[in-house]
């Protein structure tokens, strides 16, 4: 396991105060543990007030950040760990797990997520300079420091909640901010690299797209580099550099995801599970679910629903 990128801690002085408030107003917006939507479509707010299991689950294309306590997300056997000190990027969709792993009651783990919309940056793209030169594909995700005028973006979106008739007009521009300091960021060139048209970062995420969309197809390696203009070889390098995983396993793992959320908010049994996501052997499914989330079907969806009934109470 090797930890990721993970910037070097440096104090920003000049950003205690705005820190402060912003830990302050995402406190007092989420009374109770969990995932708050906001009234900004895009934002949404999470509180923890201890540390969590590892929970894998598949993140969507986001800005993810810490304003108090550290979480740390593993994808394949790279860990990155962020917290009020530098802020995650996740430019593609990507299975991953995730782990609070300093939060309390008193100092509750504060994060703020906004769903990064890749068409509108790649429009500020074209509105910036011209794009650096190609270089070598990098992961789907990064962390990179979190400087003063970012937080100051960050403060003000989250002030808006207080005044909802100004959400409509104020909010598509500080958004429009934040993406701008991500993408001239120390590592902005990873998220640029998506939007760049036909680039291969980007046939990368059209392939991801496709995934996503049939994941309960049986499609082959040529099939979809053929939809993206690219060889077979050339896509598996490529999409491995950027997610970590072949195409394939990569769908395996969409498939898996999707066969949880049915059996635990529908209440689907597991061959029927299996079957909805593309599995045509029910053992084949069980093997590959325990290998996965680290108990068979039926025993880790129970201990979900424990898990999820002991927190409510």
């Amino acid at each position: 396991m090797t930890f990721a990128n993970n910037p070097t801690p440096v104090a920003h002085l000049d950003n205690h105060a705005p820190q402060r408030e912003l830990a302050a107003r995402i406190a007092r917006l989420t009374p109770q543990d969990g995932i708050h939507r906001s009234a900004i479509e895009a934002l949404c707010l999470i509180r923890a007030s201890a540390p969590s299991q590892p929970l894998p689950s598949v993140y969507q294309p986001s800005l993810c950040v810490v304003v108090q306590g550290r979480k740390q997300a593993r994808l394949g056997e790279e860990v990155f760990v962020y917290d009020a000190l530098n802020y995650l990027v996740v430019s593609v969709t990507l299975p991953m797990i995730g782990q609070i792993i300093e939060a309390t009651a008193a100092q509750p783990y504060l994060c703020l997520r906004i769903d990064l919309d890749l068409r509108a940056i790649g429009e500020l793209v074209l509105q910036a300079a011209p794009p650096p030169p190609p270089r070598a594909i990098d992961r789907g995700l990064f962390l990179a420091r979190t400087e003063a005028p970012l937080l100051d973006a960050l403060l003000r979106l989250v002030r808006l909640l207080d005044t909802p008739a100004e959400i409509g007009v104020l909010a598509p521009l500080v958004l429009r901010e934040i993406s701008y300091r991500v993408l001239h960021g120390e590592l902005g060139h990873r998220l640029r690299d998506l939007a760049v048209s036909d680039g291969n970062s980007q046939r990368v995420g059209r392939a991801i797209d496709l995934l996503k969309a049939r994941y309960a197809e049986n499609l082959s390696i040529e099939e979809i580099a053929d939809s993206v203009h690219m060889s077979a070889s050339a896509l598996h390098h490529r999409f491995k550099a950027v997610t970590s995983f072949s195409p394939l396993q990569f769908q395996k793992s969409l498939r898996l995801h999707e066969a949880r959320r049915l059996m635990l908010s529908e209440g689907l049994e597991a061959a029927v599970a299996a079957h909805r996501v593309g599995y045509e052997s029910a053992s084949q499914f069980s093997r590959e679910y325990r290998r996965l989330f680290g108990a068979p079907p039926r025993r880790e969806i129970v201990a979900l629903r424990l898990l999820s009934a002991a927190g409510a109470d």
